[in-house]
Order: C-alpha cells, then structure tokens, then sequence
C-alpha cells in the first residue's frame, strides 16, 4: 500500500454522443499526471453483481476537483458523484485487475471504506473483509 492515499472521483457525464443511453459515470483513479479512467453504466451494488467498465483514455488531474463543468470538444456535461482518496496500488499495465480501498464513499450511503475490483470488463463494490468480520462477530 502506498503511504499517501491518491484521489478518485466518480462523475456522471450527460450528453456524450458516442453514449446512446445519455447518461453514465466515469470512474477517474489518479495515475501521476493524470487519472486511469473507465466508463460505468451505474454505481455497483455494494456486494452486489459488478457493472460494466469500459477502459477510456487518460483523463486530466482537474477532473479530480471539479464539481461540474462542459467537457471539451462538445461532449457533454459532467458533475461530481463522489471523490475521495484510494489506498492500493494501481497496476503497471491499464488491463490488469486492479483491487483498491476507496474512502469517502459514506457521502452515498456506503460504508467507508469500500474496496473495488476492477477485473476484466467488470467493476465491483464489496466490504472489506475486516468489516465483514465485525458485522459477523
């Protein structure tokens, strides 16, 4: 685990024309000098069945403090979910599974923290196992 915790923010972006639905999220993990970032169809359930994540290219850090603003090039609108700080580490290569504890998630209803999974095409939301241990205690 790195010793400082990055940011994460999600964002639900309208208007996209390349979205036929109109409305999805993007997942945005800060990598540097800019975030690894995928499209998701909706928040996964906690401990519930992963949703879809599209990898997209690169986003820039800005991303991680804004509360709303026009994308460029004339792809819509986005605004701020969610954001927090995440404590794992973000692997080499963008299509490898990633897991990662992701604080700041209570500002939805969530316990805090919440760990993602990221594996393959799939992103999931579940309880980290020290808390699924208090609960069954």
């Amino acid at each position: 685990m790195p010793v400082d915790p990055h940011r994460y923010v999600l964002l639900e972006h309208f208007g996209a024309p390349d979205d036929p639905r109109g409305c999805h999220l993007d997942l945005l993990l800060e990598d540097g000098d800019s975030c690894r970032s995928w499209r998701l169809d909706a928040i996964p359930l906690l401990n519930g069945p992963g949703q879809n994540a599209t990898p997209l290219p690169p986003h820039r850090l800005v991303w991680l403090d804004r509360e709303a603003a026009a994308v460029s090039g004339g792809r819509g609108w986005a605004r701020r979910v969610v954001g927090g700080r995440y404590r794992g580490n973000l692997p080499a290569s963008a299509d490898q599974p990633l897991t990662l504890e992701l604080e700041g998630m209570a500002a939805i209803g969530m316990p805090d923290p919440v760990c993602l999974s990221l594996i393959g095409e799939l992103c999931c939301l579940s309880q980290p196992r020290d808390q699924q241990t208090e609960r069954n205690a």
